[in-house]
């Protein structure tokens, strides 16, 4: 085992648990990293919480802590690759849940991003909420113009499933129409983490989730 935080290959042991680095002089228990690890390859693997839970035989709320630190951490790692990179292509998207679509005073729940293409990869920035509008479109009457013109941007956005030829950013919303069903129901504040996540799977291979999360993330979490 090597240090987590210089890479140094020579450690002294402190405890049954607990070793000390001999190059940075730094502490970090081999139990907590070896359960991050554990906790890392359940994510990658896209074990639920309960089925993580269950697997490591750890607390739910122990696995649920550590998976939503994960996906945060996933949103930063993701910010600092794409800065500076050349953008070659974007596409907005708004989604709304099937159960919705059909409702109007469901239209302010959708959840608006634009998909930029860089590098053989995606990143998405969300925009802002339109609920903030809601209550503006009603008190002026103009619910129904919104729903109208709504529905026909919707119908302009949809993907065609038909084409030989797809983007990167077509397989993107592909594959994330897909996943999000799994989280069955996200709420607006857990949005936004759980696209990143999805725009992680969709970048990198499980092993490079993996050897991303075990070196990026651990060191996070000292």
């Amino acid at each position: 085992m090597k240090c987590i935080y210089c890479k140094h290959n020579k450690l002294y042991i402190i405890t049954s648990t607990q070793v000390k680095c001999a190059n940075c002089k730094r502490k970090f228990s081999t139990k907590k990293i070896k359960q991050q690890k554990d906790i890392v390859e359940c994510f990658c693997n896209n074990l639920t919480i309960n089925q993580a839970s269950k697997k490591l035989n750890l607390h739910y709320i122990t696995i649920k802590k550590q998976y939503e630190n994960i996906r945060n951490n996933i949103s930063v790692y993701l910010e600092n690759i794409y800065n500076n990179t050349k953008v070659t292509a974007y596409e907005e998207y708004i989604y709304i849940e099937k159960s919705k679509k059909h409702l109007k005073q469901n239209i302010f729940d959708a959840k608006n991003f634009i998909c930029f293409e860089y590098d053989n990869k995606v990143f998405n920035l969300l925009m802002p909420s339109l609920n903030r509008y809601k209550e503006q479109f009603i008190n002026d009457g103009a619910e129904e113009i919104y729903y109208k013109e709504f529905s026909k941007f919707l119908m302009f956005n949809k993907i065609s499933k038909n084409k030989k030829e797809q983007t990167l950013i077509h397989r993107f919303l592909y594959y994330f129409e897909n996943e999000i069903l799994k989280y069955k129901g996200v709420s607006d504040e857990n949005f936004f983490y759980y696209l990143k996540e999805i725009e992680f799977k969709f970048n990198f291979t499980k092993d490079e989730q993996k050897n991303i999360l075990k070196t990026y993330y651990l060191l996070l979490i000292r």
